[in-house]
């Protein structure tokens, strides 16, 4: 952990989700990952009961009035007991509280907010859809607006806690005018748990097993009027100040067990032996834990500058892009020190009689959900051409291509 950028507060945070891990039993992770337990609901209690659950919140609303600093912090800890158990952690209390608090009115936020910070029930978040994933905006979930209600009808798919969660997070088209622009035509919705919600499918999933991940299918489902998250047909502003709990909460989080997969792979390789010495001894070994900590590090100093730009109140195109970049970063290279310490611990890692397995097959899923890395990369440069020409207006506009002998060949620059 880079304790010297915490304060002391963020440290209490982290500690006090330190204590939750520890005090975790071994066999609720066996038990997820086989599936004999479908959605960890005493856990959830229990940190909502620790009042760990949704720390960036008010406290008005039972959370603790901190920031995405110290919500980042508690995210790896939570993370490096479980990637399932950290995705079930943030769903409820930092994706779709978040959306609430910002978005919600306050009936919402003390009926769905509060009791779920308190750990006495659950939510989940509705996004996808069986048509598609990045294309959400094309969703063809429809609310009907019946005056006091809306009667909403689709299905979503690959919901954490579809199984388990009390109320869900719903996005639908309430604008059937196909010329309504996309991000004009969604509304979102609370929806609770009852007649006409049903969970139709559960996923046989390579990892992230126990979290209730199912396909929900709403029939006829009557979702008061005071359920609407926002405006209707305004659904666009919510959705992207999710975006930030989503992607910078899941970079977060994806430290955690790559963090532990290098703990065993640092202490299997300070024991094994091989040629009469300890295999850290071997470049080919020590090399691939280095860049194990180095990349682990970098992770860590890219998640907390973009914690400290959205609680500093940066522009929203920049946090976007800097949201983005983390969730693609830092993914990817907590894969590949995942990668690295199974390689050097070499067969009996791909056995389950190390967790690397489980951790390999959880931590997968961390480039595909919530917006894919090719996602990330679009918004990357989509964002990053646009910040470019705008800072070099900013410095002067010194053209940094003229500093060379020939830069006035005109003949040999040719742009086409």
């Amino acid at each position: 952990m880079f304790d010297h950028l915490l304060n002391e507060a963020q440290r209490r945070a982290r500690d006090a989700a330190r204590d939750f891990v520890n005090s975790t039993p071994r066999q609720l992770i066996l038990d997820m990952d086989e599936e004999k337990i479908r959605f960890p609901k005493e856990w959830l209690r229990e940190a909502g009961q620790r009042n760990l659950l949704g720390v960036r919140h008010p406290v008005k609303w039972g959370g603790k009035g901190l920031d995405w600093v110290a919500s980042c912090a508690i995210s790896e800890e939570i993370g490096s007991l479980s990637y399932e158990l950290a995705c079930v952690f943030g769903v409820g209390a930092d994706l779709v509280c978040d959306a609430i608090v910002l978005h919600g009115t306050d009936a919402q936020k003390a009926r769905y907010v509060q009791p779920l910070l308190r750990g006495e029930i659950f939510a989940a978040e509705c996004l996808t859809e069986p048509r598609g994933g990045s294309d959400f905006f094309g969703a063809t979930s429809t609310a009907e607006d019946k005056g006091d209600y809306f009667l909403l009808n689709g299905q979503k798919r690959f919901i954490v806690g579809a199984e388990g969660a009390d109320y869900f997070l719903v996005y639908a088209r309430t604008d059937p005018d196909p010329a309504t622009a996309p991000q004009k035509r969604i509304t979102c919705f609370i929806v609770d748990r009852g007649p006409g919600v049903e969970v139709e499918y559960l996923y046989g999933l390579m990892g992230c097993r126990g979290g209730g991940t199912g396909r929900l299918v709403f029939r006829d489902v009557r979702v008061p009027r005071a359920n609407v998250v926002g405006e209707v047909n305004g659904a666009y502003p919510v959705f992207t100040t999710m975006m930030i709990p989503e992607r910078l909460g899941t970079a977060a989080m994806t430290i955690g067990p790559a963090r532990s997969a290098l703990d065993i792979a640092t202490r299997y390789t300070s024991k094994r032996k091989a040629f009469g010495e300890t295999i850290n001894r071997f470049q080919g070994v020590s090399f691939q834990v280095a860049e194990g900590a180095m990349l682990l590090d970098a992770c860590r100093s890219l998640v907390y500058a973009t914690a400290r730009a959205v609680d500093g109140g940066m522009e929203m195109n920049r946090v976007r892009r800097m949201v983005s970049e983390t969730k693609k970063f830092v993914t990817e290279s907590c894969q590949k020190v995942v990668h690295n310490s199974m390689q050097v611990v070499g067969g009996i890692g791909y056995t389950n009689v190390f967790p690397l397995e489980r951790i390999y097959r959880d931590i997968r899923l961390a480039s595909i959900w919530t917006g894919t890395n090719e996602v990330m990369a679009s918004i990357v440069a989509h964002e990053w051409y646009r910040e470019a020409a705008a800072a070099r207006d900013a410095r002067g506009g010194r053209d940094y291509a003229a500093d060379a002998p020939e830069a006035d060949a005109a003949d040999e620059i040719n742009y086409g």
